[in-house]
C-alpha cells in the first residue's frame, strides 16, 4: 500500500500541480501546471527526483498536513512560515516528516505561490497526461480538510539539504520581447511602457494578473479590428481600459486584445510571484538576447542538483575548520 498525505486544513488555493499539459491548445486547453515552474525544479533537486513530480501548490497560505508513514519533504517557492510539531523549518530545504507528525504551513512572508514537495511525488490519477489541477478548465479542484492524497514510491535519499536562490518574490524588472501587435503601438507608448512603474493589482489569479499604473492608457492602432487568435502564457494584453494584463499558466487559448509584448519564460515566475502592490518594470530585449536568456535558464535548471548543499555544515566537511574561532566568549566561570 502506498503512503498517503492527509490535509487537515488548507488555504483557499491549495492544489496539486506539476509541469502541466502541453499539446492541447488546438482543443482549447492551455498548459496549466505550476504557476512557478522554477519552484518545481528546485524541489526536485532537493529531493533528487524528476522535476515533473507532482507537488502541492499553495497560493498565499498553506495548511496543516500529516503522512501515515515516514516521508521526505521539500519546501520551495514563496517563503512561508512552516513548523513541524511546533518547531520551525527552514524554507528552500528538504526535511524528514515522521509518520503522524503535524506539518503546519501558514502565510507567505514574500511572494504568492509556495510549494510542498514529497519524496516520490503526489500520485493522484493523471488526466490528459498530467496530475495538475486546471481550475479554469474544470480539471481537478482545490484541496480541503479531510482530503487524502496517495504518494509515489520514494527512493532512499538525504534530507537536510538546501539551495541558495535569487530573489524572485518581490517584483523587479521583467524582460519582454515584441509580440504580434507590438508594432501597432506608437513608439512613444512603447518607450513609456518601459519607463512606467507598474504594480501588481489585487485582481489576479492563475489565469493572469493585471498591472496598476499612473498615466494614460496603452492603446493599439486599430485594436477594435483585431481578430481573436492564439495566445500563450507571458503575453501582455492591453485590455479595454488600457491596463496591461500578463497572462499566466491557466490563461485562455485565444484572445482579441492587442499584445504589447510577451514576458520571456525565465522571468514569468517573477510576475506570478508578485504580491498585490509589488513594483514591476518591463524591459524590451531583442530575439537574440531572449534566446540567450532561454539557454542560460536551461543551464541553470540543469545545474540545480549540483547546487544542493547541506543545510547544516558537517565539521568533517569543513576543510579549514582550524581557522574558525570556536571558543570565543569562554570564561573561567567565577567572574562576578
Amino acid at each position: 500500500m502506498s503512503a498517503t498525505l492527509t490535509i487537515h486544513s488548507a488555504g483557499p488555493g491549495v492544489t496539486v500541480q506539476d509541469m502541466g499539459r502541453p499539446g492541447h491548445l488546438a482543443t482549447g486547453l492551455s498548459r496549466g501546471g505550476a504557476a512557478d515552474i522554477l519552484a518545481l525544479h528546485e524541489g526536485a533537486a532537493l529531493l533528487g527526483q524528476p522535476p515533473d513530480s507532482a507537488a502541492l501548490e499553495m497560493a498565499g497560505m498553506g495548511g496543516v498536513f500529516s503522512a501515515d508513514t515516514d516521508i521526505r519533504i521539500a519546501l520551495t517557492g514563496a517563503p512561508m512560515q512552516a513548523t513541524l510539531n511546533g518547531e520551525a523549518l527552514a524554507w528552500n530545504a528538504s526535511h524528514a516528516l515522521p509518520a503522524g507528525a503535524n506539518l503546519a504551513i501558514s502565510g507567505a512572508t514574500r511572494g504568492t505561490y509556495g510549494y510542498l514537495h514529497v519524496g516520490g511525488g503526489i500520485a493522484t490519477q493523471p488526466v490528459l497526461g498530467a496530475r495538475s489541477a486546471h481550475l479554469a478548465a474544470g480539471i481537478g479542484a482545490a484541496l480541503a480538510a479531510g482530503d487524502t492524497l496517495p504518494l509515489g514510491a520514494d527512493k532512499p535519499g538525504p534530507v537536510g539539504r538546501t539551495l541558495d536562490i535569487a530573489d524572485r518574490f518581490s517584483g523587479g524588472t521583467v524582460r519582454i520581447v515584441p509580440s504580434v501587435q507590438t508594432s501597432r503601438f506608437a513608439p512613444g507608448d512603447l518607450d513609456r511602457f518601459e519607463q512606467t512603474d507598474f504594480a501588481r493589482d489585487a485582481r489576479g489569479n492563475r489565469v493572469g494578473v493585471k498591472m496598476r499604473f499612473d498615466g494614460a492608457p496603452f492603446a493599439a492602432r486599430g485594436q477594435l479590428a483585431i481578430l481573436s487568435e492564439i495566445i500563450v502564457p507571458g503575453d501582455i494584453q492591453a485590455t479595454g481600459d488600457g491596463a496591461p494584463y500578463v497572462l499566466l499558466c491557466e490563461c485562455q487559448t485565444t484572445g482579441g486584445y492587442p499584445r504589447i509584448a510577451t514576458v520571456i519564460a525565465p522571468d514569468l515566475p517573477r510576475v506570478a510571484q508578485a504580491r498585490p502592490g509589488d513594483a514591476l518594470r518591463f524591459a524590451f530585449i531583442d530575439r537574440d538576447a531572449g534566446l540567450a536568456a532561454l539557454r542560460t535558464h536551461a543551464q541553470h535548471l540543469a545545474g540545480l542538483p549540483r547546487a544542493v548543499r547541506a543545510l547544516v555544515r558537517n565539521p568533517h566537511d569543513i576543510p579549514d575548520l582550524l581557522s574558525y574561532q570556536l571558543i570565543g566568549g569562554v570564561t573561567a566561570g567565577d567572574e562576578p
